[in-house]
């Protein structure tokens, strides 16, 4: 089964190299780093490419708020070069707290900005002396020093509303999806099916996945205690599921969150809606919900590595079981 593998903030450098050089040795499609306020993503994913030879490399996600188009040309063409093509920018919006909090920057119109943000990067890494003039973006005459493996690395966006959807599919070369409950996901999939027909795209879904045949209750409760952070924390996931039938849920599991912590919150998520975004328990059990999510029209699972016992145990028994 095709899929690839998030390795995040739970695992340290350490582990995320070798969990990466595990990952290179077995059918895997890609390794994901993702960036919010922990690791930088090109420089994780650099030192992954001089562990890691066939693996594509992806950011999953980088902001458009963080970076200028200019930087991030440079750094996915960098890392063209360090792992022999086998970069793919992850871009996403993050979140108005990250933006404004930790960036100051004004979090305005993130879809019309990655817009011109995607169109920036098509010209900048394609390695051809360009000009562009936008509302949020403008360059003249940019041309990389060093001449990029390939004139075009492939982009995907991150998206949780239908705009972003919509633009993903006319300019991008994949979607990333996150929190998504089933039902509502077949639903999407069907739209962009419909908008990308006859052509290649990629349908990449990040879930969370905590996989222990020896402690299944406990994966369990690693994988409610991920989903119970990001509905917390995470205002457009909240507001996104929500309207997507779980209103009450949303509100019991941020309110323990808030008043009592991450455990506690975690136990303010049943089991439907568990099983409805993320994948937890037996071996078994994981292959038949990832199952599930592939027969909605999932192209590329990606599985965010949810550690039960050592990251690299956890990660093992994660490769045997997919």
């Amino acid at each position: 089964m095709r899929a690839g593998y998030s390795l995040g903030p739970l695992l340290s450098m350490a582990d995320v190299l070798n969990c990466a050089r595990m990952a290179d040795s077995e059918n895997v499609d890609s390794v994901w780093v993702p960036e919010s306020w922990g690791r930088e993503s090109f420089s994780t994913l650099g030192a992954v490419a001089q562990v890691t030879n066939k693996v594509r490399l992806g950011t999953s996600i980088i902001s458009i708020f963080a970076r200028t188009p200019a930087t991030v040309a440079m750094g996915a063409t960098t890392l063209d070069m360090l792992s022999n093509s086998r970069a793919v920018i992850g871009l996403g919006s993050s979140t108005e707290a990250i933006v404004e909090g930790w960036h100051g920057a004004r979090f305005e119109q993130p879809v019309a900005r990655m817009r011109e943000y995607v169109e920036c990067l098509r010209l900048m890494t394609s390695g051809e002396k360009a000009s562009y003039a936008g509302k949020f973006y403008s360059f003249k005459n940019f041309k990389l020093l060093h001449q990029p493996p390939r004139p075009h690395v492939p982009i995907f966006v991150a998206a949780v509303n239908k705009r972003m959807v919509s633009l993903a599919t006319e300019l991008a070369d994949g979607v990333l999806l996150y929190m998504r409950p089933i039902e509502e996901l077949g639903r999407t999939i069907a739209d962009i099916k419909q908008a990308t027909a006859g052509r290649k795209f990629e349908v990449a879904l990040s879930l969370i996945c905590a996989v222990s045949d020896s402690e299944p209750a406990r994966a369990r409760e690693k994988a409610a205690k991920t989903l119970a952070f990001y509905v917390a924390v995470g205002k457009y996931y909240a507001r996104f599921l929500a309207g997507n039938g779980f209103q009450d849920e949303v509100a019991r599991i941020s309110d323990a969150y808030w008043k009592s912590g991450g455990d506690a919150a975690a136990k303010q998520v049943p089991d439907k809606i568990l099983d409805s975004i993320a994948i937890a328990g037996t071996r078994g059990d994981c292959r038949k919900a990832l199952a599930r999510f592939c027969d909605a029209g999932v192209t590329l699972p990606i599985l965010q590595l949810n550690p039960v016992e050592g990251a690299e145990s956890s990660f093992r028994e994660m490769l045997s079981t997919f």
